[in-house]
């Protein structure tokens, strides 16, 4: 490829190497680490399949429960922390409160010691262990309420949903959380992820990194898309209005909110996992009022432009799932990070191999040898 193609949003053009995650976007394929999603969702849990991203490798029995053993002592955050999130604005949305937050982490841990494995490790622990804890303490603070602290007895995901409700939380729901978190874990290439890796590549802290690439993930094209599913699903209301909403879509040429991908041209294989989570979920604690409005959309959106490759994408099907976890609808995003703070660090971790600052060329199409104009002599444009 010329130096001089230009491809809008750098589609299709190799920025890295990485033996990371895999994906096959017309077979609906995804690996981590070799290791089909399907295999990890049903046999691993989050933080080994973390374990798995980061180091390239399933932990042996004894490095998984030292590994479980140092995130649950690293939990908790620091009350200056705490007292900085009490100082956010309540109105404030919850995916620019952590980004805040994990910036402020590298006041206190960071010492850019890049060439240290127990640095490299025990800062992934630290964004693991925490960035659950903080999302879940602005929850309570925006509603005036004081954080509840983590409970040592928990594993990754129940723990989460107690510091959100300080109740234990049902084993069903943990289990599928868990499972959501592993599902969202890691995607290749995508703008977070590339945010992250070209942090990374000046060599700054990890809490940099990972806030940078918070920031990126918050946007409604990229993690954000979530929330916008339900708000479209409230909008069209019943099963009756899904096919004219469609068509009112299609002819103004508007986006619809969890389909498509610039990778899949099938069924988003996490969206398929998702949906049996979310049907699991209502089986137990009762079906939600918009499932029904979101199966007959994806009929609809397959029967009109399936051919053109569109179909339900990761963010379609894990807002039904939240939402029967309890879980606002504003936080889904902050959800979305927590899991991707996994492949951020795996990324994190393999741009420190062989790294060089990203430095990328552009085109310029501005005007050469223009004058300089005197402030008196200006006029203005119209």
């Amino acid at each position: 490829m010329s130096v001089d193609t230009y491809r809008p949003g750098l589609e299709g053009v190799p920025a890295a190497k990485s033996s990371i995650s895999y994906i096959d976007g017309r077979q609906g394929i995804l690996e981590y680490r070799g290791i089909r999603l399907e295999e990890l969702a049903t046999q691993s849990t989050f933080l080994e399949t973390a374990y798995l991203l980061i180091w390239g490798q399933l932990p042996t029995k004894e490095e998984l429960k030292s590994f479980q053993h140092d995130i649950r002592y690293h939990r908790r955050i620091k009350y200056r922390i705490r007292d900085m999130m009490k100082c956010f604005p309540e109105s404030g949305h919850p995916m620019d409160a952590l980004q805040a937050s994990a910036a402020a982490l590298g006041l206190f841990y960071s010492r850019r010691a890049l060439d240290d494995p127990i640095y490299i490790r025990n800062a992934a622990i630290r964004l693991l262990a925490k960035i659950p804890t903080m999302v879940a303490a602005f929850q309570l603070i925006r509603q005036g309420n004081d954080p509840v602290q983590p409970c040592d007895d928990m594993d990754y995901a129940a723990n989460f949903l107690y510091m959100l409700t300080e109740r234990e939380p049902d084993e069903l729901a943990a289990r599928v959380f868990d499972v959501c978190l592993l599902l969202h874990a890691e995607h290749s290439m995508n703008a977070s992820t590339f945010s992250a890796m070209v942090t990374a590549s000046t060599l700054t802290d990890p809490y940099a990194v990972i806030a940078s690439a918070v920031g990126t993930l918050g946007g409604p094209l990229h993690g954000g898309a979530n929330e916008e599913v339900l708000t479209m699903l409230e909008e069209i209301g019943s099963v009756e209005n899904v096919r004219p909403y469609l068509e009112k879509k299609l002819e103004n040429k508007s986006k619809i909110m969890g389909f498509g991908h610039r990778v899949y041209k099938v069924k988003d294989p996490r969206a398929t996992i998702l949906q049996n989570l979310a049907e699991q979920l209502f089986e137990k604690f009762g079906r939600d009022v918009y499932y029904d409005i979101a199966i007959e959309l994806e009929q609809a959106v397959e029967e009109k432009l399936g051919a053109k490759g569109i179909y339900p994408n990761v963010d379609f099907y894990s807002g039904l799932v939240y939402r029967k976890l309890g879980i606002p609808t504003d936080m889904f995003t902050s959800i979305f990070a927590i899991a991707r703070v996994a492949g951020w660090l795996a990324h994190w971790k393999e741009q420190l191999g062989e790294n060089r600052i990203f430095r990328p060329a552009q085109l310029y199409v501005g005007m050469h040898d223009r004058p300089y104009i005197p402030p008196k002599e200006r006029t203005a444009l119209v």
